[in-house]
C-alpha cells in the first residue's frame, strides 16, 4: 500500500457486514489498534504508535466522515456508498477538517537521493509533535493527496447489492470492488430477471 491509498483504506474500515448490515473495523479502540499496527510506518508514527484511547478514535472517525464525504464529491455524477447517501457532512465541514487536521504537525521538505535511486521529497515534522497528531496528519495528507491526484478520476462507488465500499477503477472493465461482489450483482440480476418473468415476488438471494 502506499501513502496516498491510506484514504481509500480509511473509507473502507465501513464495509458489507455479510447480513445485509454495515461493519466497523473501527467501532473501539482494539479496531482502532488493530488497523494503525498494520500501517504505523505509513502513518508516520514509528513501531511505537502510541495509545489508541477514545478521543483519538473518534479523531480518526471523524476524518474518516470526512474523507467518505468527499469520495461522494468525487464520484458524481454517480452515486454515493450506500452507507453515506443519508447523512454525508457539507462539503465545506469535510475539508475544514481535512485542512485541520493535517495542521496538527507542522512540517519541512527534505530532499534525498541515495544511490541508484530516483531523488525523493519527503515532508519531516517539526518540533516534537505526539504520536496521536503525527498520526492524525498523515491520514489527512493522504487524503488531500489523493484528492488532487489522479486516482481521484478513478474512484468509484461499487454497485454491488448492499456493498457500502468505495475503490479505485484498476482497468477498464472493472465493475466492483471485489469479485464477491459481481458474483452478488449477477445473482441479483439473475433473480430479478426470474422474478419480471413470473410477474411476481420472489426470495432475495442469500448474501454472501
Amino acid at each position: 500500500m502506499t501513502a496516498t491509498r491510506l484514504a481509500l483504506d480509511l473509507a473502507v474500515t465501513l464495509r458489507h457486514d455479510g447480513q445485509g448490515g454495515v461493519a466497523d473495523d473501527l467501532a473501539d479502540t482494539a479496531g482502532l489498534t488493530a488497523w494503525v499496527r498494520d500501517r504505523a510506518t505509513l502513518l508516520d508514527c514509528g513501531a511505537h504508535p502510541g495509545t489508541m484511547d477514545p478521543a483519538l478514535l473518534d479523531t480518526v472517525r471523524e476524518l474518516r466522515a470526512a474523507v467518505r464525504a468527499l469520495f461522494a464529491r468525487a464520484v458524481l455524477p454517480g452515486p454515493p456508498s450506500r452507507a453515506d447517501d443519508r447523512r454525508l457532512l457539507p462539503e465545506g465541514e469535510a475539508i475544514s477538517r481535512l485542512n485541520a487536521a493535517a495542521a496538527r504537525v507542522a512540517t519541512v521538505q527534505e530532499f534525498t537521493w541515495a544511490p541508484g535511486a530516483s531523488p525523493e521529497v519527503r515532508l519531516r515534522p517539526t518540533g516534537d509533535p505526539s504520536a496521536a497528531d503525527r498520526l492524525t496528519a498523515a491520514l489527512a495528507r493522504a487524503a488531500i493527496t489523493f484528492l488532487q491526484g489522479p486516482e481521484r478520476e478513478l474512484l468509484r462507488a461499487c454497485p454491488a447489492p448492499r456493498c457500502v465500499r468505495y475503490f479505485v477503477k484498476e482497468h477498464a472493465r472493472q465493475e466492483w470492488c471485489a469479485p464477491s461482489c459481481g458474483n452478488r450483482a449477477r445473482v441479483a440480476r439473475h433473480h430479478e430477471r426470474r422474478r419480471s418473468a413470473q410477474g411476481g415476488r420472489s426470495v432475495e438471494p442469500h448474501e454472501r
